[in-house]
């Protein structure tokens, strides 16, 4: 059974407070965690990461997804080349870095040693906290955590992942993300990262046409390099996409365009408090990207 307790509630909303306002006026620092050669949302929320003047990305990590059925060779070769060449239609430079090439080990060292994963065990030691958006598998991050247990508490990951019936309080671990690395996920769970988890069935709300898409940003440079991604993908003729990552990534910068409820996990799910998104308004986040990719001009 799945629970809620008020003192848990204002404990994670004082603290999601802390962490997404600004400490005198200066960036939040981040990490990015992304399988960008997987799918086509991955692209259009570290664009809306990236654009945004309250958050300075400090590593972009790539992520695998060599556990599905259309996986490329090397997965997080792939995704670390889409997120290079992103940086460079954008004109930015941050330090990326490659991450695990598949799931962690199933017996012994179960961590999946890479740059990715001791650079979060660099900056967790130190900082007092570290905050990382995961839009793919787990498998960096919760590898990090095995190899340096002691950073787990200074770590806050916000996640696209698992289904949540908010009535029944099942909760369902057969998505995509969850399953390109069942074990890193059930680490997570038992440690004490603390976890703030978009569920898909929440993050379905960001469904939209091609067509509107192409119209609200089509004729701007980087949109239309968006929308050649959609068109290029494997599955490109789709008339319309839900774009996951975009809902969590911008329900993280603006907490109004969603709904929060902090819920204790069963026994085999962590038995702890996990903050998860409950609804999400997603007319005012295609609204909210569509104002700050516009508002975006290469030099």
């Amino acid at each position: 059974m799945y629970s809620t307790s008020p003192t848990f509630l204002r404990l994670f909303v004082a603290i999601l407070l802390c962490i997404v306002a600004p400490v005198s006026g200066q960036p939040k620092q981040i990490i990015v965690d992304a399988d960008s050669g997987n799918e086509v949302d991955d692209l259009y929320a570290l664009v809306r990461l990236l654009l945004e003047p309250k958050l300075e990305v400090t590593a972009l990590n790539a992520a695998h997804w060599q556990t599905s059925h259309w996986t490329e060779p090397r997965s997080m070769e792939n995704s670390h080349r889409v997120n290079q060449q992103l940086l460079g239609e954008l004109q930015l430079e941050v330090k990326t870095l490659r991450g695990a090439p598949a799931r962690m080990y199933d017996w012994g060292d179960r961590a999946q040693h890479s740059a990715a994963a001791y650079e979060i065990i660099h900056q967790a030691t130190a900082k007092e906290e570290v905050v990382i958006l995961a839009l793919g598998a787990l498998t960096n991050i919760a590898s990090a955590v095995f190899i340096q247990p002691t950073i787990a508490k200074h770590l806050k990951v916000y996640w696209l992942g698992t289904t949540l019936n908010f009535e029944t309080g099942v909760l369902k671990r057969n998505d995509f993300n969850a399953l390109m690395d069942p074990y890193a996920l059930d680490y997570l769970l038992d440690s004490e990262v603390e976890m703030h988890i978009m569920p898909i069935n929440v993050a379905a709300a960001m469904e939209i046409e091609y067509t509107e898409l192409k119209a609200a940003i089509g004729k701007h440079p980087i949109g239309a390099y968006l929308i050649q991604r959609w068109d290029t993908h494997l599955d490109g003729s789709r008339k319309k996409r839900v774009l996951w990552d975009l809902g969590l990534v911008s329900a993280f910068i603006t907490t109004d365009f969603a709904e929060k409820e902090v819920i204790t996990t069963s026994r085999d799910s962590g038995n702890r408090p996990i903050m998860f998104y409950k609804s999400l308004d997603a007319e005012a986040v295609y609204q909210d990207f569509y104002k700050m990719l516009l508002a975006f001009e290469r030099e």
